[in-house]
């Protein structure tokens, strides 16, 4: 059995379907008590990216045009470390299978493999017991199978496999899984989308989507359909898609003169049947007498009846208005211009007046695509666009937007505000692109980020024992300071921070902190440290954390 671009394109859907319905599954099993961008949320984000153009794709795709067009998607909605790396996987299968109409089990493994070689080349350390691991795994074990058969079937039993084989050893690689007993949620939202795809490949059709979020996502249909807004209108032959499920009749007729009488008024026909129902897809003109010779067979429930003719019509016109919402490319008139993530007025104030021509509202549980991030940096009328991402999962999803963007794109490694801050004030206009990208670089390492927060959801880090409500403090990425005190928190990270060459501190307070309360525990502060250290406060606005600490 070869796999088809209709098999593949249906797959995806079923993957995206599948990641849609358990992302707060994966989401719960984030270990870090931080509110955080959420890897199955970003995930799902991702490949939902992808979906407009997949069902509108038409059956004799090929697979190389199906992978082609779910990359494309998939690159432009990255949202995320785990989103980004999910891109790169099917980026990797779209190389591996270009150029052909159906693909071999061995043709979708080498695939694959590529895929996740070009994931290990955009992380640059590596962490073993995550989504990497178990790709890479996965992987290896459907290109073992591929030696043996060709049968895409086979390969992908391999490949399932594996990949939970390798899902439930990423405890053991990762202490901190294994503390909370919990596996990696990366991984296991790769598994999940491999599932779904593994599920039209089997014969068992496209996994429903069970959540009201997307109207646009497939529909079950067993044996591999697509929701009928997903197809082009001159394809569509019959008018209606029609489905049902029968209630069985004792002694009723056996299910198949029910399909050949169905198949003789119409298309697309599923029949399903078991000891006591029958469940009915048709493509038809005339639903009613699809609904008539099914009580013929029993009593009827969940019948349903589409206009694929109206629903094309409208997703048609849909996405003719996205495309419309999409912002020209504005031409450069200067030569460096800057592109900022940030959240919050008072930080987006502090980043305009720094420079930045353009802001990407995101942030900490909210990581904008590699998409809103190409859209600002053409937005920015300059020839070469500095991006400051201004946190950690972000960094990759911007690093996409260099190779789509038409202009030169620098991605700046910051991973908090004040590194992005820090960035800034040490751009000198005078000094070559180079000079600017080294200079800045190099002040990103010299500043201390503070980030004071509260826990989400129980937990133990570093033997911390953490309660949800907590207060946490962060110092430079690492969880140092627990406390139900949020004054003492502030305290004792910005004491943290504080060592013989610091000069300059900025506390910058957020949307859940009343102007009192912030000017109460600055006064605090700058009766401990401001005798030799300047010190500055800022409104930010911000969500998440209650403050963010600066320290030079």
């Amino acid at each position: 059995m070869e796999l088809s671009g209709k098999l593949l394109r249906d797959g995806i859907i079923s993957g995206a379907n599948n990641i849609i319905n358990n992302k707060n599954r994966v989401d719960e099993l984030n270990v870090f008590p931080v509110p955080d961008g959420d890897t199955g949320t970003n995930m799902s984000m991702t490949i939902s990216n992808a979906l407009p153009e997949l069902m509108s794709m038409s059956d004799d795709a090929t697979v190389s045009a199906v992978t082609k067009t779910a990359a494309a998607g998939m690159l432009r909605g990255a949202r995320g470390n785990s989103g980004v790396i999910l891109s790169l996987l099917f980026r990797g299968i779209s190389k591996g299978l270009a150029n052909k109409t159906t693909a071999t089990g061995a043709d979708f493994a080498n695939a694959l493999a590529m895929g996740v070689q070009a994931a290990y080349k955009s992380v640059m350390k590596p962490t073993e017991g995550t989504v990497l691991t178990v790709s890479r795994e996965a992987s290896e074990a459907a290109v073992k199978k591929a030696e043996e058969t060709d049968d895409i079937s086979e390969v992908f039993t391999a490949l399932i496999e594996e990949g939970e084989a390798s899902l439930n050893r990423t405890p053991e690689l990762l202490p901190a899984l294994k503390k909370a007993g919990v596996v990696d949620s990366g991984a296991m939202g790769f598994l999940l989308i491999f599932k779904g795809i593994y599920s039209v490949i089997k014969g068992e059709g496209i996994i429903e989507n069970r959540t009201s979020e997307s109207k646009r996502v497939v529909r079950f249909i067993d044996g591999g359909g697509r929701n009928a807004a997903g197809t082009y209108e001159t394809d569509i032959k019959f008018t209606y898609c029609t489905e049902y499920i029968v209630n069985k009749n004792d002694g009723c007729d056996d299910a198949t003169k029910l399909r050949a009488y169905l198949e003789s008024i119409g298309d697309s026909v599923v029949v399903v049947d078991d000891e006591s129902i029958i469940k009915i897809h048709v493509h038809t003109d005339h639903p009613g007498l699809a609904f008539e010779k099914g009580l013929t067979f029993g009593s009827l429930t969940h019948m349903k009846i589409e206009n694929m003719k109206e629903q094309h019509k409208t997703a048609a016109k849909k996405a003719e208005n996205e495309q419309k919402k999409r912002p020209a490319p504005v031409k450069p008139e200067k030569d460096i211009g800057f592109v900022a993530v940030a959240n919050g007025a008072g930080i987006e104030a502090l980043f305009t007046d720094l420079g930045v021509d353009s802001i990407v509202r995101g942030g900490q549980t909210n990581n904008p695509s590699t998409e809103d991030i190409l859209d600002a940096v053409q937005a920015t009328p300059a020839s070469t666009v500095f991006v400051l991402p201004n946190n950690k999962n972000i960094i990759l999803a911007a690093e996409q937007s260099v190779k789509l963007a038409d202009r030169k794109v620098i991605v700046l490694q910051t991973r908090s505000i004040p590194q992005g801050i820090t960035a800034l004030l040490n751009f000198d206009p005078d000094l070559s692109v180079q000079e600017n990208s080294a200079n800045m670089t190099k002040a990103i390492d010299k500043v201390g980020t503070g980030l004071v927060t509260f826990a989400v959801r129980d937990s133990i880090v570093d033997d911390k024992k953490i309660r949800q409500g907590d207060i946490l403090g962060m110092e430079n990425g690492r969880l140092n300071v627990v406390d139900r005190d949020l004054s003492k928190v502030l305290y004792k990270v910005t004491k943290h921070l504080i060592n013989n060459n610091s000069s300059y501190i900025t506390v910058i307070y957020g949307a859940d902190v009343s102007d009192n309360a912030a000017q109460t525990a600055f006064s605090f502060l700058k009766n401990k440290f401001g005798e030799n250290i300047e010190m500055s406060l800022v409104n930010g606005g911000q969500p998440v954390y209650y403050y963010i600490v600066s320290v030079e």
